[in-house]
């Protein structure tokens, strides 16, 4: 019977969104290839340090159950979750990377290392739900073919250790669980033109961004339930009302429950997502990006019909 990962919730990752080569990136940045697959083979038995995305990752295997021991041949229970590297890196450096994930006791099985090439191109045969890359242009790329996707910041604040059986994860409504309709209105017209077009549509359900699938594929997860892990999620935006209820509304009508919705009306979005502590947080706006960042992991939802 051929293998597949059907029915999977399935995370594509780059390295350096799951571990922090912050160090190693910097022989990289200088242009010397050779130097820096010397540095990761120097350093192939000294695990790498969790990075921005870690804590997210750790806690989404935790809903599978344990792996059966080397040479047992019981199939164990239900793999729910599948954790795929996708790298720019080589595949000498690719073997600290598995070394690095197996200290940690993350089960993670496969990935492609494609020296420099974009990785994103095998997002489609993975049917990957969501991709986590430092490198805004696969993340464009993989928005553009439908994948939602976000630019990791490395340098953001990690996760807390508050919550370990509880995935707590944190979403932007426009431009990512959403369409941008709405948000264009609010860029071209102003604020009391997007508050009237709100509302006066306050019914219709918004067009569906590029992270609905994500929701809807963690809400199935969140069903299938273990007794020792679970879901939290939060819609974090800029709306207030009267224009909160047509995101609310919208939810409803895709059949989406959130646990928290925050209607911040500009706010900056950084200390209210400190308190809420998630594991890992999308936006499309760098700003708010960069306010949530000195707290929390982020990601940035690039608009991929920006010209650079």
């Amino acid at each position: 019977m051929a293998v597949t990962l059907d029915g999977k919730l399935v995370v594509a990752i780059s390295s350096r969104a799951l571990f922090d080569f912050e160090e190693e990136n910097q022989v990289f940045e200088q242009g010397d290839d050779r130097a820096y697959m010397d540095l990761q083979l120097q350093r192939l038995d000294q695990p790498a340090k969790p990075g921005v995305a870690f804590s997210l990752v750790q806690k989404l295997l935790a809903f599978n159950p344990p792996m059966p021991p080397l040479g047992d041949d019981g199939a164990g229970g239900v793999q729910r979750v599948e954790v795929v590297i996708l790298s720019r890196n080589d595949p000498v450096s690719g073997m600290r990377v598995f070394r690095s994930a197996r200290h940690y006791s993350l089960a993670i099985e496969r990935g492609s290392f494609t020296r420099g090439q974009a990785p994103w191109r095998y997002l489609k045969p993975l049917h990957a739900n969501l991709f986590l890359s430092t490198h805004l242009s696969d993340v464009r790329s993989a928005l553009a073919a439908g994948v939602p996707a976000a630019q990791v910041y490395p340098h953001s604040a990690h996760a807390s250790a508050a919550h370990p059986n509880e995935v707590r994860i944190a979403f932007d409504g426009d431009a990512v669980l959403f369409s941008d309709e709405a948000e264009r209105i609010y860029q071209t017209q102003g604020l009391q033109a997007f508050v009237q077009h709100e509302t006066d549509k306050a019914a219709l359900p918004l067009p569906d961004g590029p992270f609905k699938p994500l929701l809807l594929a963690l809400q199935r997860l969140q069903r299938a339930g273990t007794a020792h892990m679970r879901l939290r999620t939060a819609l974090v935006t800029a709306r207030s009302a009267p224009a909160h209820e047509r995101a609310i509304r919208t939810l409803m009508n895709w059949h989406i429950e959130v646990d928290e919705a925050m209607f911040l009306g500009g706010l900056a979005k950084g200390e209210f997502l400190r308190e809420f502590e998630p594991d890992f947080f999308f936006d499309d706006q760098t700003g708010h990006i960069e306010s949530a960042a000195q707290h929390v992991p982020a990601g940035h939802v690039a608009n991929p019909t920006l010209i650079l």
